[in-house]
């Protein structure tokens, strides 16, 4: 319970809130998802992390497109990983934008050549830089649903044509701009997850996170090679022990996973600061 807010809804890892005045408080909390499961136990001062690196993003990102963060005067209980933000109508869509190839868009390039109906050139590996950035959407999923990729034209189709186009366009740019910030600082923006939501007037607006080691991939630059997995900054410790048989658990299941072992939480957890300290040049 938070006083003078009301509790609307618990995601994955964010719990949001409706305050008196209106506005909404976003709280991240330390939960981590793989698999479309919850684990336990959470990762210590994983929305810390989260909140702390997406209102700096927020900050360099205002001359692309106007973002919906009111204010980060929080109750005390929830200082440093809420924001207060303004009520949007969410667009059903992940916005996202990939610079290299891999996950995902790499099981669709092997089946098709193409990603969410993109067309790219042969040859391409794990790991391999795309000629451009390309918008390759997806799904909104429920808690415990999978995300799917989908066409441009789905899009258009949900949302229309115009708002379609606004969003690619934003996305676009706002990853142009982010891969850039984040290569001064020696990280690879490998690709990431954007979500937007319109006011009242039609205006789009960038929200909920942005350029998190949640909603993006990152690898450090200088250990980039195509043709293998690349090292990330990111939850990938967690996937690595949860397929290994160490864990003794099968993601084909339909079981929820076992707890995280202490050594996996600690590692996990230095993954995400490593990120936010190696990007924003801050001390946790």
């Amino acid at each position: 319970m938070i006083e003078g807010a009301q509790h609307l809804h618990s995601g994955k890892v964010r719990d949001v809130y409706r305050r008196d005045d209106g506005n909404l408080l976003m709280v991240a909390s330390d939960r981590i998802s793989a698999y479309d499961f919850i684990l336990d136990p959470t990762i210590p001062d994983k929305g810390v992390i989260l909140t702390q690196m997406s209102l700096w993003w927020f900050d360099r990102l205002q001359g692309v497109v106007a973002n919906h963060v009111v204010s980060v005067d929080v109750p005390d209980s929830v200082k440093g990983r809420a924001v207060v933000c303004e009520p949007l109508d969410m667009f059903p869509v992940e916005c996202v934008a990939r610079g290299y190839l891999t996950g995902s868009g790499l099981v669709d390039y092997r089946r098709s050549g193409e990603v969410c109906g993109v067309p790219l050139p042969s040859g391409l590996e794990d790991g391999s830089r795309l000629p451009e950035p390309i918008f390759t959407p997806a799904t909104k999923a429920a808690v415990g649903d999978h995300d799917e990729n989908v066409s441009y034209d789905a899009v258009v189709q949900t949302i229309g044509e115009d708002k379609a186009a606004d969003l690619r366009t934003m996305t676009l740019a706002l990853f142009e701009r982010a891969e850039a910030i984040a290569r001064e600082q020696g990280i690879i923006v490998a690709d990431t997850k954007l979500e937007f939501g319109s006011r009242q007037d039609g205006t789009v607006v960038l929200a909920d996170e942005v350029l998190t080691p949640d909603s993006s991939r990152f690898w450090p630059a200088e250990l980039w090679k195509p043709g293998r997995a690349q090292p990330s900054y990111d939850k990938q410790v967690v996937r690595d022990w949860l397929t290994s048989p160490e864990s003794g658990w099968s993601k084909d299941s339909g079981e929820p996973p076992p707890p995280l072992p202490p050594a996996v939480v600690e590692r996990t957890r230095m993954k995400y600061v490593e990120a936010f300290e190696r990007l924003t040049g801050q001390k946790l």
